[in-house]
């Protein structure tokens, strides 16, 4: 690495700066800041993330990250020919497409990503391939911009517990796991998701993308560094939930959660990173002072000559970009006025075996369903004892706001007392959870969506079908029906499953529900 070269180019004017150069910059800086003020509203729900999440907190260090990855290159840079570049529209154009996906599909994550993706297209474009191969990692590293790993809280709950449970017995303490719920004689611990360790995960790996490209050149290291850092982390955070348990057996849950506190947050994790830095020590393969971007032989690379050759005249780059991000902007505005037509009310209908009954839970439990146009709410029981709860919601469109399968929506409510505990049984076309509740109430619920023909349980599924709906500008209507019951899961399974039975095909029930068939 060269810091005294990269810091001996900051300090020049900017008449020193090549000429290309200038001009080159001058058009990326006008991009960047006209592409942020289009897509203002993804990056302040990226800055909310990072100021206010302890999850996404490490985030906010990463552009300081950037700039330092580019002043590491900085003295070889410039010796870098720049060029507008015309094969750049198409990776402009896939960045856009990528962002009006998102918007079609009412998906911030997507869309925050095509965000980025754009700022990361657009060095290409408007600097050319030579330069954006010499930037090829702190471009890459621009991913770690987006806000991710809120999908592999349930996976790293499940596994945390798994663990924990073991070492709770190794330690000679009993302990029966359910789900994500460790009852032991101090009393039952749930790993919840702020205990999944997901946090400490993904700052991990962005540390590790880091130091795998700084302090590595053999990619076989890299890769093993990669994965240290994404193994330690979980294998951690198991040991860290087991101490949390064990302290308790002893001293009582509070003081376990207060020694849980100070440990997670100031010590425990500081000693993990310790040591993944120590471990990785030895095996650091980049020579100090070697140049971070090999410029001869760049320009040696005969790919590099090959795809080099297209230019383009700045103005019909820039015309390019304006022309793209209009119309992606248009097309998604034009998605967001779908409306599909509604009844004016809708009810629960009769079923045959079976008896409308006061809702009257255990423990109170009602779905969310935020921006649908209809709700409904009720409870069922046959002659065997059998008794099912369903939940019915209608939509008129996604979007903002009224997402079917949005976070926080559907059956596990934020902050009522539920807590996901498990998969339930395997069922076709539904999403099967196991949910408890203090007292303890278990509930079993299965959830279906159902858009045009499609009756599934995934919310990708149902996310990709809403996609297709709005890049046709097609209006049609979007449900989700929640069956549901009390009690332990195998008894609940059977509950449903006769009720499934007498209601028939479930797709054509949510529609008559809807007024649709």
């Amino acid at each position: 690495m060269r810091p005294e070269g990269g810091a001996g180019v900051l300090a020049r004017p900017i008449t020193a700066v090549p000429q290309d150069w200038r001009a080159g910059l001058i058009r990326l800086a006008a991009v960047w800041l006209g592409l942020i003020a289009l897509f203002w509203p993804d990056w302040r729900a990226m800055a909310h993330q990072w100021w206010d999440s302890s999850t996404y907190n490490h985030i906010l260090m990463v552009p300081a990250i950037l700039g330092w990855l580019v002043a590491q290159r900085l003295a070889d840079l410039l010796r870098v020919r720049v060029q507008v570049w015309a094969p750049g529209l198409a990776l402009m154009a896939g960045a856009v497409l990528l962002w009006a996906l998102g918007a079609l599909a009412s998906f911030a994550q997507i869309t925050q990503a095509g965000a980025v993706a754009m700022l990361m297209a657009s060095v290409p474009l408007l600097l050319g391939p030579r330069v954006a191969t010499a930037l090829a990692f702190p471009l890459l590293y621009m991913v770690f911009l987006v806000p991710f790993g809120d999908d592999v809280i349930p996976l790293l709950q499940t596994i945390t517990a798994k663990l924990t449970v073991v070492l709770v017995r190794l330690s000679a303490i009993r302990a029966q796991i359910d789900g994500v719920f460790i009852n032991t004689p101090a009393g039952l611990f749930e790993v919840a998701e702020a205990c999944s360790g997901v946090k400490f995960l993904v700052a991990m790996v962005a540390f590790g993308a880091l130091a795998a490209n700084v302090c590595f050149i053999d990619w076989r290291r890299r890769v093993a560094f990669m994965a240290l850092c994404v193994v330690v982390p979980v294998l951690a955070n198991g040991v860290r939930a087991w101490g949390t348990v064990y302290v308790a057996q002893f001293y009582g849950r509070e003081v376990a959660g207060g020694v849980d506190h100070i440990i997670y947050g100031w010590i425990f994790f500081a000693l993990v990173i310790a040591a993944i830095i120590g471990v990785g020590w030895r095996f650091f393969d980049r020579p100090a002072g070697q140049p971070m971007i090999d410029v001869a032989a760049m320009d040696a690379a005969p790919w590099l000559h090959r795809i080099a050759g297209r230019s383009i005249a700045p103005a019909k780059a820039l015309g390019g970009v304006a022309a793209m991000v209009l119309a992606a902007q248009g097309w998604a505005m034009a998605a967001d006025r779908l409306v599909a037509p509604m009844p004016e009310r809708i009810d629960l209908p009769q079923v045959a075996g079976w008896q409308r009954k006061p809702y009257t839970p255990r423990q109170w439990w009602e779905p969310r369903a935020g921006g649908a146009d209809h709700r409904l709410l009720g409870r069922y029981a046959d002659g065997d004892g059998h008794v099912v709860d369903v939940f019915y919601a209608l939509y008129a469109a996604q979007g903002p706001g009224k997402k079917a399968g949005g976070f926080g929506e559907g059956a596990l409510r934020p902050d009522t007392g539920w807590a996901w505990q498990a998969s339930g049984p395997v069922v076709p076309d539904a999403k099967s959870d196991r949910l408890l509740a203090g007292g303890p109430t278990e509930r079993l619920t299965q959830t279906s969506y159902r858009t045009g023909d499609l009756v599934t349980g995934s919310n990708l599924a149902l996310k990709l079908a809403n996609i297709e709906d709005r890049v046709v500008l097609r209006r049609r209507p979007t449900m989700m029906l929640i069956l549901s019951t009390e009690g332990g899961s195998t008894p609940a399974a059977q509950s449903i499953a006769a009720f499934r039975t007498s209601i028939g095909p479930i797709g054509s029930w949510m529609d008559r529900i809807a007024k649709l068939d």
